[in-house]
């Protein structure tokens, strides 16, 4: 679903987020070499992962928010997935396979010397910094959630905003990440054993492959061109059918032009006594409401089904 109005509020989140990714992703580098931890390494990859996915979605934001010109006349929304694709492909392959490589080596070496300090204070850090970013995303989710009265976590999973969907993932999976790390420090520091750092970092490596796969998924289907939610599509029916004059909807279309633009095409079933004024005036109306209701609604196509006298 959209919302008007999220587009700054979407770049602040990613902003935040990709600040707390990078000094994040700093503190854990300098943690997994003094602390000689593979989980601890794979967590400063999957921020170096996090931190490049941002960069690639501040540049998603930017560059679908330009304006339509006389050859991209929907504008350039669509680009914004395309960015946001990329940052999946990033996260896939920086992040899981270095993990994943990571946690193989590890358990291969056999016995380990773990100094666990420097890996838990890093954690505690990174967890405190990673939190605050999804609270930030979380919030963001609950006001599009308030405005179409439905379960946030609902609205997440199905918003056509692909940018905030990944902070929110990546987010969460960091925590997820942080506990998988902390786990395997502590169980090689009690049994002296790589096996529960190097089973930590390879289960990281999983987190980031499920949240890659997830987030390229996303992005694919409104690439490919997905219509707007059941939700939005409901609401711009019952708007069209309470428009005067108007006496049905027989096909409703909408199109996901980007993650705040949505286009609508409509076959609509006018009065049979209306005049072309009236109809007119009719179809005038009715993309007032529409616009009125959602303004992500950015065009509107009328298309009369009986002859107009």
């Amino acid at each position: 679903m959209s919302e008007p109005g999220q587009r700054p509020e979407s770049v602040g989140t990613v902003v935040v987020a990709g600040l707390a990714n990078l000094v994040v992703a700093v503190a854990k580098a300098v943690a997994g070499v003094l602390s000689g931890s593979a989980a601890v390494l794979a967590e400063a990859a999957h921020s170096v992962a996090d931190t490049t996915t941002e960069v690639l979605l501040f540049v998603a934001l930017r560059r679908g928010s330009r304006p339509a010109d006389d050859q991209y006349p929907f504008g350039h929304g669509r680009e914004t997935y395309l960015w946001a694709f990329t940052a999946a492909v990033v996260t896939f392959v920086v992040g899981a396979g270095f993990s994943i490589l990571q946690g193989v080596e590890a358990i291969q070496s056999g016995e380990e010397q773990i100094d666990p300090l420097a890996a838990y204070l890093v954690l505690a850090f990174s967890f405190v910094a990673e939190g605050m970013s999804l609270l930030r995303s979380v919030r963001q989710v609950r006001h599009r959630a308030h405005r179409w009265r439905q379960p946030w976590l609902q609205v997440a999973q199905h918003t056509p905003n692909t940018t905030l969907k990944a902070v929110l993932l990546e987010d969460s999976a960091a925590l997820v990440g942080l506990v998988l790390a902390a786990a395997g420090v502590g169980l090689s520091e009690l049994t002296g054993s790589a096996f529960w750092d190097g089973l930590a970092s390879i289960a990281i490596g999983a987190l980031l492959l499920v949240v890659a796969t997830t987030l390229a998924y996303s992005n694919v289907v409104h690439l490919v061109g997905r219509s707007a939610r059941a939700v939005v599509r409901e609401e711009i029916h019952g708007e069209l059918s309470a428009v005067p004059n108007v006496r049905g909807v027989d096909q409703l279309l909408t199109l996901q032009l980007g993650p705040e633009d949505i286009l609508v095409a409509a076959k609509v079933n006018f009065a049979d006594e209306a005049s072309r004024g009236e109809i007119e005036i009719a179809a005038d109306e009715a993309e007032r409401r529409l616009v009125a209701r959602n303004p992500a609604i950015r065009y509107v196509f009328l298309d009369p089904t009986r002859r107009i006298r």
